[in-house]
């Protein structure tokens, strides 16, 4: 028999933009949706495509997706985001992958999108995808207990990357990409509070240079122009943020 396939979507207050998603989502055989804190219409939405709706408010993100991984029954899980999009060649690739491959999980490159523009290079350091690991089969991925960038724990063998890509549209614009820096840094702030291991300036202000260098250099973001630089930057600074607001606010 042909695996079965489950497709696990996490979804905050999604509502401008959750249909479209739902709608490139069919090739699964089971479509899971986490609901978590929507006080808009993400819900009903949601149940126009699937009765399989888990709702709860999770202060961590690792614990959120586990939740959906859990939830779900298939052989192989997809796991997406609300702002992301799976095109037909790669719905494809992921069904013909699951019939035929010998290893356990497999990552997906990413296509990124800051409003209409296509921005493929400079991505990482914790700041935007390359490529995420995102197709696995039940039971060999688990996620860490941390609000933002969780770790991740296998128990497979990775595969080879997907060849067709997934588009995300990551921010509407550079304000938007502004607010999610300060949205991530602040969840990173709360981390390293609960961990009680907030790092020093000094190796945090190295990494701000270091990170960008990865980014804009290694990462080849000096392609992009000013959308590469900004990546980078904002790469960079992500740590030094979290850092420094761990460190100086109670709440940040």
């Amino acid at each position: 028999m042909e695996p079965t396939l489950s497709i696990v979507i996490s979804v905050h207050n999604e509502a401008a933009q959750l249909q479209a998603c739902l709608e490139h989502l069919t090739f699964g055989d089971e479509l899971v949706v986490l609901l978590d804190k929507c006080t808009d219409a993400s819900g009903e939405i949601a149940r126009r495509f699937t009765d399989r709706i888990v709702e709860s408010a999770w202060d961590v993100e690792g614990d959120r997706r586990n939740a959906g991984i859990e939830a779900a029954t298939g052989d192989w899980i997809l796991e997406v985001d609300a702002d992301e999009r799976v095109p037909d060649a790669l719905a494809r690739e992921i069904r013909a992958t699951i019939r035929s491959t010998a290893f356990d999980w497999h990552e997906i490159l990413v296509d990124n999108y800051i409003g209409d523009r296509l921005v493929r290079w400079g991505w990482g350091a914790s700041f935007g995808k390359a490529a995420y690991p995102g197709l696995f089969r039940r039971g060999v991925k688990r996620w860490g207990r941390q609000r933002v960038h969780p770790a991740l724990e296998w128990s497979g063998c990775k595969g080879p990357r997907l060849s067709q890509r997934l588009d995300h549209f990551v921010d509407r614009d550079i304000s938007d990409m502004i607010r999610r820096l300060d949205s991530y840094s602040s969840a990173r702030a709360r981390d390293l509070r609960d961990s009680g291991q907030l790092g020093s300036f000094a190796n945090n202000l190295r990494r701000l240079f270091t990170r960008f260098f990865k980014c804009y250099v290694r990462r080849r973001g000096y392609r992009e122009g000013g959308y590469g630089f900004l990546i980078a930057l904002c790469a960079g600074l992500y740590p030094l943020l979290s850092h420094l607001k761990a460190s100086l606010e109670k709440d940040g």
